[in-house]
């Protein structure tokens, strides 16, 4: 296969800047002027929230501002950097390890910050780690509800109160799945596969789990030059599982969202499979719903149901034919929760999965705030939802859907974001429209609209209105003729160039004759934008907007960089793509010319940006295909995007044994770095441990958050 290098350069725009320049609202909105109300919450309750902590206050160097103040305030930092800033990127690269601890290098220091299970107000104690049998009890969703949860994936750090705000603020962590075999492997039963009889037996542990799902809020403060949790923050708070949030946007009240004990279809229990997310420039959290059909089960029972004549027959069929783009398992589900939870079993509750899959915005100043489902943002397995705030002031929300053959999106608002009106801006991810990318082979790519009464998205194609595009958004993309991509994960904005950048974590089906996938035909051939086949090493694409404007309706691409082993012997190190023919273990980094000087990597997951615009990724996957002496723990690693170290891959951070690294999340300041250690010790069990991190001495392996630092002090890279 034979693909371009169509690097593109920035148009020159020859007309001056203006108060919503794309470049510089990616990161760095204009700040947010308080009146007498943000967003309806009167300032003066929200400060009395927080002066009741009064003790911890003084000498802290507070100002008379709001918190969502200091989070727009203190974005305005990174415009501070020129965009023609060399790389900054001073550490020696560590080498990948299969250590079970995490590994960062000389001059850094790495800090455990919260772990799964650390409760989150002074009332509730930690969990016991040697009686995780509390959890199989009514008592342990009581505890998990308000510990820190399970799986941790994406930070987003909120500043607050203070003038220089990357000294404390609010860390929203996303808590994506539990690892049963980490925690009841040692009970008698479990090993059945389908696992039916055990949670028949401990029924409790099913409102345990989904309390260990969800978000975590929790305020954090720098002293001492060491990070702190502070427990009895007013702001902490625990979403699970079993948390009301009200869907909104055209597809909220649908028949399709209706069940027998939500008859509006607009207030749902719960978010599940919570991966990637985002933050918006208002200040709130975007956390995404990823595999929640995993926690869904019986779709046979359904089919059979819809098979039988009966009044309600057309309706099932309907059901039955809607999963099937988004199908959860016919039978048993991996969990079991249906079992006991039957809202969890779709021959009883047919419509209940269409509630998940969503974008869900949270408030983290906000306590009391309901979450939201946004439906205009479509339905499937969203990794990220990424915001960049366009030159008119639109916004543009970016989405991979996690799965092999899906696609890519993107929201654009109908309305402009105002700096001004916090509470106008809390409606905007309700209205827009929908896009989903299609490459093209010369280095082109259109963004096509999913827009109900468009055709092929009309009634002659099982289409009844927008609310079941949305619904449906996995078929539409297929109607329209949308590009099948790599597994797309984080896609994200740079702070610095503009551009949107889009992993492909792997793909070991690309290159493969097939008929179909997913309830749908594919052609799972090579093309440009996915050029190896099979890919098990993963890529990531750089995407310019037309005229540098998140809500063109074209863009153009190229791939920055080939994931693998740049050093292989079996494999072709390429400095260019011109040309070339893409083997399955060949490399590319930026056009960068050492191989030597690259740290080899495999299945990008998590995308950051530091001030300066360089890129960090994050890995989830194996490694093996790298051909090295020993296979490497997951870790995070860093390459400039610009300059005559583009594409220069370097590790930063190496995790304990069966992790997956993601969510980093930088302080506004560059001088603390947030990363998620999630599923120490898969692959293993209770029994046969593979990890014991970070506890160490045979103690059951801690999802948990860290955050890195420079021992001088300094900016985390420098």
């Amino acid at each position: 296969m034979k693909i371009r290098n169509n690097r593109c350069e920035k148009k020159a725009s020859g007309e001056k800047a203006n108060k919503h320049s794309s470049q510089r609202d990616i990161s760095a909105p204009a700040p947010i002027e308080i009146g007498p109300t943000v967003g309806g919450d009167p300032f003066a309750y929200i400060l009395a929230r927080r002066l009741k902590r009064r003790t911890l206050l003084k000498g802290a160097g507070l100002v008379a501002a709001s918190p969502v103040l200091a989070w727009a305030s203190s974005l305005l930092a990174l415009e501070q950097v020129p965009a023609d800033s060399e790389s900054g990127l001073q550490f020696k690269a560590v080498t990948g390890s299969g250590a079970d601890r995490v590994i960062v290098p000389k001059g850094y220091q790495a800090q455990v910050l919260l772990s799964w299970g650390k409760a989150l107000f002074p009332e509730v104690p930690d969990l016991d780690l040697q009686h995780l049998e509390t959890l199989l009890t009514p008592h342990g969703a009581a505890l998990q509800g308000k510990q820190f949860g399970y799986n941790c994936d994406f930070n987003s750090f909120f500043p607050l109160f203070q003038r220089h705000s990357s000294q404390r603020g609010l860390l929203a962590t996303n808590h994506e799945f539990t690892s049963e075999a980490l925690i009841f492997s040692d009970w008698p039963g479990y090993d059945d596969p389908k696992r039916a009889d055990f949670v028949r037996k401990f029924p409790a542990m099913v409102a345990a789990m989904k309390a260990a799902h969800g978000v975590s809020i929790a305020e954090v403060i720098k002293r001492n030059s060491q990070w702190h949790f502070t427990q009895d923050s007013p702001f902490n708070r625990r979403i699970t599982g079993e948390t009301p949030m009200e869907l909104t946007g055209p597809a909220a009240g649908h028949d399709l969202l209706q069940t027998a004990a939500d008859p509006s279809g607009k207030t749902v229990l719960g978010t599940l499979n919570n991966c990637a997310g985002g933050k918006t420039p208002w200040g709130t959290l975007l956390t995404c719903e990823e595999n929640f059909d995993q926690y869904f089960g019986n779709l046979e029972g359904l089919e059979s149901l819809a098979a039988e004549e009966s009044p309600n027959q057309a309706k099932l069929k309907k059901y039955a034919t809607l999963h099937g783009r988004l199908s959860p398992p016919r039978e048993l589900s991996p969990r079991g929760w249906e079992l006991v939870d039957k809202r969890f079993d779709v021959a009883e509750n047919p419509t209940e999965a269409f509630r998940f899959g969503w974008v869900v915005e949270i408030d983290p100043y906000r306590p009391e705030f309901t979450p939201k489902k946004r439906t205009a943002l479509g339905r499937f397995k969203h990794e990220g939802a990424n915001v960049v705030v366009g030159p008119e002031g639109r916004v543009a929300v970016y989405s991979g859907d996690d799965t092999k053959f899906e696609y890519i999106y993107k929201f654009v608002s109908t309305e402009a974001y105002d700096p001004k009106d916090r509470a106008h801006n809390l409606t905007l991810l309700d209205k827009g429209t929908l896009y989903v990318a299609r490459f093209k082979e010369n280095g082109s790519g259109e963004w096509l609209p999913l827009v109900f009464g468009h055709e092929p998205l009309d009634k002659d194609h099982g289409f009844a209105s927008q609310a079941e595009v949305l619904i449906n958004t996995r078929r539409a993309a297929d109607l329209l003729g949308a590009t099948p991509m790599d597994r797309p994960e984080d896609i994200e904005a740079n702070p610095v160039n503009g551009k949107i950048y889009a992993a492909l974590t792997n793909n070991t089906l690309r290159g493969l004759e097939l008929e179909t996938l997913n309830g749908r035909q594919i052609v799972g051939s090579v093309d440009g934008a996915n050029p190896r086949g099979p890919n098990k090493m993963g890529h990531i694409l750089e995407m310019t907007e037309d005229s540098d404007d998140p809500a063109a309706l074209t863009f153009s691409w190229e791939v920055f960089i080939l994931c693998g082993n740049p050093s292989d012997p079996a494999a072709k190190f390429l400095t260019s793509l011109t040309d070339s023919v893409v083997g399955p273990q060949d490399t590319y980094f930026g056009g960068y010319t050492s191989a030597a000087r690259i740290s080899p990597l495999a299945s990008p997951d998590n995308l950051a940006f530091d001030q300066i615009g360089n890129l960090w990724i994050a890995t989830d996957g194996k490694t093996h295909g790298l051909n090295l002496t020993e296979p490497i723990n997951n870790g995070l690693y860093a390459a400039p995007t610009a300059g005559k170290e583009r594409g220069r891959v370097r590790q930063f951070l190496s995790g304990p044994k069966g992790c997956e690294v993601c969510g980093p999340e930088f302080t506004p300041d560059n001088q603390a770095l947030f990363v998620s250690i999630q599923h120490p010790g898969e692959g293993g069990t209770l029994r046969q441990p593979l990890s014991d991190w970070p506890g160490g001495h045979g103690r059951p392996p801690q999802p948990s958050v860290i955050v890195v630092t420079k021992t001088d002090g300094g900016k985390v890279g420098d």
